[in-house]
């Protein structure tokens, strides 16, 4: 027996005056409504119905269980209601799991629009690298990695970018431009180590032919597991590294960083939003999710044009 069915049917019942006027409430067949009221009855071992072929009315014990009823069955819709709001509603509490580099470039310059849009939900983001992220703690967790990235987690894509390689003009000056790929071994190189891994090989590609690339025996000047430091090293005229376009085009713009060697970029990776689950996901996932996603593809088209006219 569906307890929680047969109270429902009793208390619709009452409410209605009669089994057939339940019956037709419920969409049921008036035997089925009989039925479970008596399953009821047999399962509290008491008659809660004196039942005649005119009427019913409650027995003692009926109204006391009634009352009851009625109570554990508002309980309930109020929780149903409750927990189905944060599927359903804007508001409420978003948490978000960021590396570094992700948190400064992706999420905070969406914040004042994202709030602006939609004011009643608070952000709580979460700033830090790791390499096994607890994605089932995180309403969002921003991962980055290359095109071949084929992880085992539930994940959106969000955008594609590019890896160019920049240095400042200074530097250049200093040890001039290189010509070929090749020229980079005489270089001073400033490059990531990603997972904590060093490799003296750079694979760089064509932009605009995928199946052109090669592979430098290179040894950097500088490993760093920390964008913004390669990147301040860069400005600051220590050689040539690697930076997305969305990151480099402000620099590019104002004339302190150049690029070099186009059309080879040092790779393309992919932005991706992982959830914890593909079901009931809050409305407020939802809609910062189609935020991110066109906010940032607008950002990494604005940063490719600018690099464009650099």
């Amino acid at each position: 027996m569906d307890r929680l069915t047969s109270m429902r049917v009793f208390l619709r019942v009452i409410d209605e005056g009669s089994f057939a006027a339940a019956a037709r409430a419920l969409d049921m067949s008036p035997a089925v409504v009989t039925r479970l009221v008596a399953d009821l009855e047999d399962h509290l071992g008491t008659r809660l119905l004196h039942r005649t072929t005119r009427r019913q009315s409650l027995t003692e014990a009926g109204e006391q269980y009634l009352q009851r009823v009625r109570h554990i069955l508002q309980d309930l819709d109020e929780a149903d209601a409750v927990v189905s709001s944060h599927t359903h509603t804007l508001s409420g509490v978003l948490r978000i799991l960021a590396p570094p580099v992700l948190a400064t470039y992706v999420l905070a310059p969406l914040i004042t629009g994202f709030r602006q849009a939609y004011p009643d939900i608070r952000l709580d983001i979460e700033v830090e690298s790791h390499r096994d992220p607890p994605i089932e703690d995180f309403d969002i967790t921003l991962l980055g990695a290359s095109d071949g990235f084929d992880g085992d987690v539930i994940a959106r894509k969000v955008i594609s970018t590019e890896a160019i390689l920049v240095a400042s003009p200074a530097y250049l000056a200093r040890r001039g431009v290189p010509q070929t790929p090749a020229d980079l071994q005489q270089h001073d190189c400033l490059r990531i180590k990603p997972d904590g891994l060093r490799s003296r090989y750079w694979r760089l590609f064509r932009s605009d032919d995928e199946n052109e690339q090669v592979e430098l025996d290179v040894t950097p000047v500088l490993w760093a597991n920390h964008t913004d430091t390669l990147q301040r090293a860069a400005l600051d005229g220590a050689g040539i590294t690697g930076a997305t376009v969305e990151i480099a085009a402000p620099h590019l713009a104002s004339g302190a960083l150049v690029r070099v060697l186009r059309p080879w970029i040092a790779g393309r990776y992919t932005l991706y939003a992982a959830l914890p689950s593909r079901k009931f996901m809050p409305q407020r996932t939802r809609v910062f999710l189609d935020y991110l996603t066109e906010q940032t593809r607008l950002g990494v088209a604005q940063a490719l044009s600018a690099c464009e006219r650099c």
